[in-house]
């Protein structure tokens, strides 16, 4: 539709301004001349409409005096002050209608709709664009129909309207169309398919990733983080022979005291190697018939206790080298043991767990009796308070040392069975558990509330777990089938490092009295002795308490 035509009514010269000027205000001089019209400029848009309708226009005597009358109410009003730059013709922009654009119309004729006129002319901030550009050609697809005028009928630019209803789609021009063609080409889309794919989520990786330690990147330079970088030796420091020593995951074999002295059975023969001079003895020898099932330091590291297949406990003076006592009381085999002050704990293949005062003659003191399988997990907190419990049937018993009718917690999370107890030594009631085969998990529990703190998917069975006593930081050993060690970090649980420990499943693992080596067991008869973790410099005054323990190792009288 074209532009309504915008004309400065004729000012009578009864008004109250000079008619030098022909009854306007000259705020500022005009770049254009402009010739005087009678054309109303109060008209409203309706009227151009039905001029482009064909309907006619009323008579141009009726409007001259229509004219007159608002011309002089408006200049009576003080209008002229706040009328705007296209009614007073001052020419803001050469591309805005203005009375000398174009002549008055005369009465009776009627005006066709003609397409919208795109300019071609620069504005201060939008650059000039060709008509014949896709830019142009769409945005006269949009501009079809005229906008509406204001309530004050100034005429303004033209609003586009947006009509839900009509299709984009039909009012594509082939201009348009090729445009964007030629853009979908460009940029590889194919304008039949949605813009948002949706498609399934990606998988989880199986094994924890910290995202900060890969993409974080210290702000100094790398040589000063690679100093602090802890490095972790993949070679054994030493390795012994251990022939005899039986494949069998429930066992407990290998234990290592406070006096720096290492205890395993094998078979029939329970032997101590002395890590300081490495010297090897001989502390028993069972009947034919029997074999050893485990063996635990006690917690002075003056005594061995050892558990038979028969069911008897025996504690064993290994500097005297003389057997003190025997303990019976348990109908099969006791696969695990472990110590707190005067009081050993055993538990059997037909799930029962003993406490035992031997300081006494009547030792057995407590049952606790929950487990239906063999118990092969048994590990006291460092304080004393409370006791954790491993067993075949799946299950993880937490008791209180002052109740122990019925444990505190058992957590059924595990699907094979739990052998892998280590107590956290900065958090005292930090548990972490390992399964067995059908499980191959990790979890952290926190033991005062029961609940579950972490899980790791170690990807093979979890035979022994040992918390470092300097870092932050956790070891897992595993079976098939990798047969390694895995030192973790925590609470992070990122992977530090990975050792390929022996050819075999590792059965059994210890740590030092000092907390920097680990002693590791397979079935194929070999011992050896890992540096995992080094002692920080102020906790080296504290290697003098192992030998004052000693000292005072005679003080428990054992009958």
């Amino acid at each position: 539709m074209a532009p309504a035509d915008v004309h400065t009514p004729v000012k009578s010269q009864t008004s109250n301004f000079s008619s030098r000027h022909n009854g306007r205000i000259p705020l500022t001089p005009s770049p254009r001349h402009r010739s005087v019209s009678n054309q109303d400029p109060f008209a409203s848009d309706s009227k151009a409409e039905q001029s482009e309708r064909g309907e006619k226009k009323p008579s141009s005597s009726s409007r001259g005096s229509l004219h007159q009358t608002l011309a002089s109410l408006s200049i009576a009003a003080g209008e002229s002050s706040t009328a705007s730059p296209l009614q007073l013709g001052l020419g803001v922009n050469d591309d805005l209608p203005t009375k000398s654009s174009k002549p008055a119309k005369k009465s009776g004729e009627r005006t066709s709709a003609k397409p919208p006129k795109i300019s071609t002319r620069g504005d201060r901030f939008i650059p000039t664009r060709g008509a014949t550009s896709p830019t142009a050609a769409m945005k006269a697809d949009y501009t079809r129909e005229s906008s509406r005028s204001s309530s004050r009928g100034s005429n303004r630019d033209h609003n586009l309207e947006d009509d839900d209803d009509e299709d984009y789609t039909q009012r594509k021009t082939p201009k348009t169309k090729a445009y964007e063609a030629s853009i979908a080409d460009a940029v590889g889309l194919n304008l039949g398919t949605r813009i948002l794919a949706f498609k399934p989520a990606p998988p989880e990786s199986s094994k924890p990733i910290d995202l900060r330690a890969q993409y974080n990147r210290p702000v100094k330079a790398g040589g000063i983080s690679a100093q602090k970088r802890r490095r972790i030796l993949t070679a054994p420091e030493r390795v012994l022979d251990a022939p005899g020593l039986i494949d069998d995951y429930y066992l407990n074999l290998l234990d290592w005291g406070n006096g720096n002295q290492v205890a395993i059975g094998l078979e029939r023969n329970v032997y101590v190697w002395n890590a300081e001079t490495g010297d090897v003895s001989l502390l028993l020898e069972t009947s034919p018939d029997t074999y050893v099932a485990s063996v635990r330091w006690s917690s002075d590291s003056c005594y061995v206790s050892v558990g038979l297949s028969t069911g008897d406990v025996q504690i064993w003076d290994v500097e005297e080298q003389v057997k003190l006592r025997t303990m019976s009381g348990h109908d099969s085999r006791v696969a695990v043991q472990a110590w707190n002050k005067h009081t050993l704990t055993t538990g059997s293949r037909s799930g029962n767990i003993f406490n035992h005062d031997v300081r006494i003659a009547q030792h057995k003191t407590a049952e606790l009796l929950h487990h239906t399988s063999e118990v092969c997990g048994l590990e006291w907190r460092p304080d004393g308070a409370q006791l954790a419990s491993g067993a075949n049937d799946n299950l993880v018993n937490i008791w209180d040392a002052r109740q122990l009718n019925t444990p505190k917690f058992s957590k059924t999370n595990h699907k094979a069975a739990i052998k892998a107890l280590s107590w956290c030594p900065w958090q005292t009631n930090l548990l972490a558990t390992g399964g067995g085969t059908l499980d191959k998990h990790i979890h952290f529990w926190n033991t005062t509330t029961g609940a579950r703190v972490n899980s790791i998917d170690a990807g093979s069975q979890v035979t022994a777990l040992k918390w470092s006593t300097h870092h932050r930081e956790i070891v897992s050993c595993h079976g098939a089938p990798d047969n390694q060690l895995t030192v973790w970090n925590y609470p992070t649980l990122v992977k530090q490092v990975e050792i390929p420990a022996h050819e075999t499943r590792v059965l059994h693992a210890t740590l030092s009295p000092d907390g920097t080596m680990l002693a590791t067991a397979a079935s194929d008869e070999s011992l050896k002795f890992w540096k995992l973790f080094e002692k920080k410099p102020q906790v080296a005054a504290g290697t003098g308490s192992a030998q004052g323990s000693k000292g005072m190792a005679k003080q428990m009288t054992i009958r």
